[in-house]
């Protein structure tokens, strides 16, 4: 039976069905907003996935080409791996939905989002986060509470619900909220330098219609909803959890009075190890169950230093935040580079300056487009101090660097302004909390340091928090640990006149919204301490590139002369790049864009290409070359024009002959008499030559008769 809920929201109609397609998941339904449509499913077994200690849940979300009428490129013509664009939306699903699952519900769960139609107006992110929702909800897997997502912008001081892509270029903030009815779970975007009280406002009126939202999903629930069915939840041992916390005692409290990370961790993994031996022949094959035991331990022991004594791992007070050094040119040949590092987390930022030829090519849903910013963040291994695999760019350096570019992005100058493609690069040498935070300040550095006139620094900090539901602790500057046992990891980065990105994910419930309010207060101090060192080191971008930066010469000619610059088959421009060294860029519009390491290269070409596209100026000179010979006159080609230089026009007396005055390839200046209707341009070179000059070639030929 096929169930349907329909109704407004946004400015446009959202249907919501389920029954008809892919009926053999566990749950699926159809969200449709305006002719934009996705499918989504959940999968689920009932039995925990052996050898896991963590919730196996996976979420996809992924672009058809078929749903704007288009055909993959490439030599396969398929789909190929997800975008950042889809691998970003799966993360914005994935962190909402993922606390709201049973605590010992292990089993192997999966949540595909397929993009079907999209009439490039409408996203399709939002509607995967409602789709995930309510197929959770009329599903038969155990799920907490109903959830759903809406993206909320601000155009002309008004909010806008899920605003199209038109919208979306003048709005000044873009933020995707999911929450249930109660709380709010999770909040992801960013604005040009808004108030902490504007973000607040913007993340209420969301939740307004993310409840309006929630209903309907529960009123299909109600039509076609399934009972949840009984699974087999994670087997505890009580005898050993009862005998690890006995053996462990108060030893977990003395480690996490260790201030140093690589301390407190070698004490722990020692004391872990001799645990497991000790209690081998007791509870054999149990390493596992030890293992999240102590864990366990561990978790209650911080977070009760926490709530009870205000008292952080490394010791520092909820408020304070870790030592801070910067350093700007460290990379001699980098266009830009910064250290940024604070207490145990530090980011090695490298800037590099290309032309518009670097530009990075998207094809969209929406459409084509090219992209002359961009930041990409890297997580080594090293960087905790371990040993694993690298296979390529994980779904969390996508995320993390995907925000810390949108943190930046208020702050990068227009290509009018600036006419650059600018590739950040954050390489995390050490972690121990808040890697995409410091890749934000390192990457604000390091844009200074390499004379991008940034208008100002742009700073970020990670904001946690710890409760018990009676007494709550917020934390700033999160440690790794503090975010792997916290119950929120909350992201702000902004100016000192605003936020620009905010990204916060929470693993109870939901999040009061009195609670955001003091966080983004605490984060809004934080930063500007930040902001303060940072302006200590460079306060303001430099004034010269570096040496080995390109400079870029903009010109702009006439659209109709492009063709003569290019020249057959690309013959004149290829022909000025082997002449000069630089490389040109045209636009359809007729911007020039003349790069070269070398200034005088780029002069040059410049020379060359005015020179082409140059209109001839009556009664100016110009230095012209003799290309064709007739009897009455020569072709003089100056520039990329030709003009024609009669044979009265060669001498102020009588010339019999051309001949006698010029040969072929003879270079002279001659001077524009007119311009002809038919575009024909009449040249003198007498006009040039004193009166008396005389005719030289015939006193030449006097004299050798003489």
């Amino acid at each position: 039976m096929i169930s349907r809920v329909e109704f407004e929201i946004g400015g446009a109609t959202m249907i919501i069905e389920s029954g008809k397609l892919a009926k053999q998941a566990n749950g699926a339904v159809t969200v449709q907003y305006g002719d934009s449509m996705v499918i989504s499913t959940v999968c689920a077994g009932t039995e925990p996935r052996i050898g896991f200690d963590f919730f196996p849940l996976t979420v996809e979300y992924r672009e058809k080409a078929y749903a704007a009428g288009k055909i993959p490129g490439g030599f396969f013509k398929r789909e190929a791996r997800p975008s950042e664009k889809e691998t970003v939306s799966a993360r914005i699903i994935d962190r909402p939905i993922r606390p709201l699952f049973p605590s010992d519900f292990m089993a192997e769960t999966q949540c595909i989002n397929w993009v079907v139609s999209h009439d490039r107006q409408n996203d399709t992110d939002v509607l995967a986060l409602v789709g995930t929702g309510a197929a959770l909800a009329v599903s038969d897997v155990p799920f907490a509470k109903t959830i759903a997502g809406v993206r909320v912008g601000r155009v002309d001081g008004e909010f806008v619900l899920n605003p199209t892509f038109d919208e979306r270029e003048e709005s000044d903030l873009l933020i995707i909220i999911a929450g249930t009815a109660d709380a709010i779970s999770m909040v992801e975007g960013g604005g040009n330098e808004i108030q902490e009280k504007d973000i607040v406002a913007a993340i209420e009126f969301g939740h307004e219609n993310i409840k309006t939202i929630i209903a309907k999903i529960d009123e299909l629930k109600g039509m076609c909803g399934k009972p949840d069915f009984e699974y087999t939840p994670v087997a505890e041992d009580e005898a050993l959890i009862s005998k690890v916390k006995e053996l462990v005692g108060d030893k977990l409290d003395e480690f996490n009075r260790l201030a140093d990370k690589e301390e407190r961790k070698t004490a722990k993994k020692e004391f872990q190890n001799k645990l497991i031996e000790d209690l081998a022949e007791e509870f054999p094959e149990s390493e596992s169950s030890i293992k999240n035991a102590i864990h366990d331990l561990d978790s209650t022991s911080i977070r009760s230093m926490l709530l009870t004594e205000q008292r952080r791992i490394d010791g520092r007070k909820p408020d304070e935040i870790r030592e801070i050094t910067c350093e700007t040119s460290f990379l001699p040949r980098a266009h830009g580079s910064a250290i940024f590092t604070r207490g145990q987390t530090q980011a090695l930022v490298a800037v590099t300056l290309g032309t518009k030829m670097d530009e990075q090519r998207l094809d969209e849903l929406e459409g084509e487009s090219t992209k002359s910013y961009m930041l990409h963040y890297n997580f080594p291994p090293f960087s905790t101090g371990e040993a694993r695999p690298i296979r390529g760019t994980s779904r969390r350096e996508i995320g993390h660097g995907a925000l810390a570019e949108r943190a930046l992005f208020p702050v990068i100058p227009t290509e009018e302004g600036f006419p650059y493609t600018v590739r950040i690069v954050s390489d995390v040498l050490e972690s121990n909390g808040s890697s995409s935070m410091a890749s934000v300040c390192g990457g604000s550095l390091a844009l200074m340091d390499a004379g991008v006139p940034i208008k100002t620094a742009v700073a970020g900090i990670a904001m946690g928090l710890v409760t018990d539901g009676d007494n709550t602790v917020i934390l700033t500057d999160i440690l790794g640990d503090e975010d792997h046992f916290g119950d929120m990891d909350f992201k702000v980065t902004g100016t000192a006149e605003g936020i620009t990105a905010i990204q916060m994910d929470i693993k109870i419930a939901g999040l009061a919204i009195e609670t955001m309010n003091t966080a983004l207060e605490k984060a809004r101090v934080a930063r500007l301490s930040i902001l303060e060192n940072m302006n200590s080191t460079i306060a303001k971008h430099r004034d010269d590139l570096s040496d080995y930066a390109p400079r870029i010469i903009t010109i702009k000619i006439n659209p109709s002369k492009i063709g003569e610059v290019i020249g057959p088959g690309g013959k004149m421009i290829r022909s000025i790049v082997e002449r000069t060294g630089a490389k040109i860029d045209i636009t359809d519009d007729g911007t020039v864009l003349i790069s070269s390491v070398d200034a005088d290269a780029g002069l040059k070409a410049q020379q060359i290409v005015e020179s082409i596209v140059e209109v001839p100026e009556v009664g100016r000179t110009y230095n012209g070359k003799v290309v064709r010979i007739t009897n009455y006159g020569v072709v003089v080609e100056f520039g990329s024009m030709d003009g024609w230089l009669h044979i009265s026009e060669l001498e102020h007396r009588h010339v019999a002959r051309v001949e006698d005055v010029v040969r072929m390839g003879d270079v002279f200046d001659i001077k524009v008499l007119s311009i002809e209707r038919d575009g024909k341009v009449r040249l003198s070179r007498k006009a040039l030559l004193p009166k008396d000059s005389g005719d030289s070639a015939r006193k030449e030929k006097d004299e050798a008769k003489k």
